[in-house]
């Protein structure tokens, strides 16, 4: 099968109107000619599609957009999206089957959702030409994941999505995982990260794709798998006026062959109102930034990326500690705290920030 993955899409306040119209020239301009041809379409969906103003409880913004936008999506050439992610349930029970009733209308078939997490940990099946994958969509733990008696998206668990993989491979040619996790921002994976995805690939994975992070991060074959450390954003372009981390507005849409195990990585960048394929002088410098972080992660030097990274937020995870103990502390504090302990990328940094003796004592 050609298939084509694209990372993180959330309509802004700039493109939610277009996404409405369905303007997919503005939006998508000479990006909308990779869609074509492909059996398989695939992206992240990274918001809900509702009309409601309920948010749940979380830190952080809650991402939606107008339901129309599944319809601009299909006219775009997307025919599956993954939904396990930390924005998804930003709007709650109604958001979610908002979503999935946008979704079944425009004939888009979703992954990494479920009515609880059992129910989440179905596989997307795909079987055409006399072949047969995988595509098993799963999240780090921020406040949309699903419970053993709530809805939600799918989780990653590092027994259980090990299974999953090994049990896939079984019956499929290939198998894919998309894990939405990683540190937002950084352009290396923790060394945690780095263990989760490879442990995936001894298990049968043949592509993992880290999304999440909003920047561009690095790329191994392991093993015979592609393994992409941030893939980026694909389409969640911010007004100019509006400030943004640097590496926001570059990303790779991913062009896999599943018969021949190929893979193609296609640059892309944002412009005023949507994203177009990156050329001369600022597809050099993506690329060319991109490779150089793929030898580090051969030659090890991508420690030092991640810790270099680490110590660069370390006051921002002190000031969560100081103001989650203290007798001052508001339940906001707590809660942040609890959070950051609760998520899989902000514990990475605990550990780096904060070594034990065990890990300093003499070698």
């Amino acid at each position: 099968m050609k298939t084509l993955f694209c990372g993180d899409i959330s309509p802004t306040t700039l493109t939610n109107p277009l996404f409405e119209k369905g303007d997919i020239n503005a939006l998508f301009s000479d990006v909308s000619g990779i869609f074509k041809g492909n059996d398989v379409n695939f992206i992240n969906l990274e918001c809900a599609l509702t009309e409601s103003e309920v948010q749940i409880k979380k830190m952080g913004g809650a991402l939606k957009a107008a339901p129309k936008t599944a319809q601009t999506l299909k006219k775009l050439g997307v025919n599956y999206v993954g939904l396990s992610n930390n924005h998804i349930f930003d709007f709650g029970i109604r958001g979610s089957n908002d979503t999935i009733d946008a979704l079944e209308n425009a004939d888009i078939e979703y992954t990494g959702f479920g009515n609880n997490y059992e129910d989440s940990r179905k596989n997307l099946v795909i079987e055409k030409n006399g072949e047969k994958i995988a595509i098993i969509a799963v999240c780090e733990h921020e406040y949309t994941y699903a419970l053993d008696d709530r809805m939600g998206a799918r989780p990653f668990d590092e027994f259980d999505t090990i299974d999953d993989i090994r049990e896939a491979k079984k019956e499929s040619d290939r198998v894919i995982v998309i894990y939405h996790g990683g540190k937002e921002h950084c352009q290396y994976p923790s060394p945690r990260l780095v263990r989760a995805c490879r442990a995936m690939a001894r298990n049968g994975a043949d592509m993992v794709l880290c999304q999440h992070s909003h920047c561009l991060g690095c790329y191994e074959q392991y093993e015979g798998c592609h393994i992409l450390y941030g893939q980026g954003n694909f389409h969640f372009v911010k007004k100019k006026s509006i400030p943004v981390a640097e590496n926001w507005n570059g990303s790779l849409a991913v062009g896999y062959d599943t018969k021949s195990g190929d893979i193609d990585f296609i640059p892309i960048v944002n412009t005023d109102t949507g994203i177009t394929i990156a050329k001369g002088e600022e597809k050099e410098t993506l690329l060319n930034s991109f490779y150089a972080r793929n030898e580090k992660m051969k030659n090890g030097e991508w420690q030092k990326g991640w810790s270099d990274f680490c110590e660069s937020v370390k006051e921002h995870y002190c000031y969560m500690i100081r103001n989650a103990c203290n007798e001052d502390s508001t339940d906001t504090n707590r809660e942040l705290f609890a959070h950051f302990l609760d998520c899989e990328a902000h514990t990475d940094v605990w550990r780096e920030l904060f070594k034990t003796y065990n890990q300093t004592n003499e070698k």
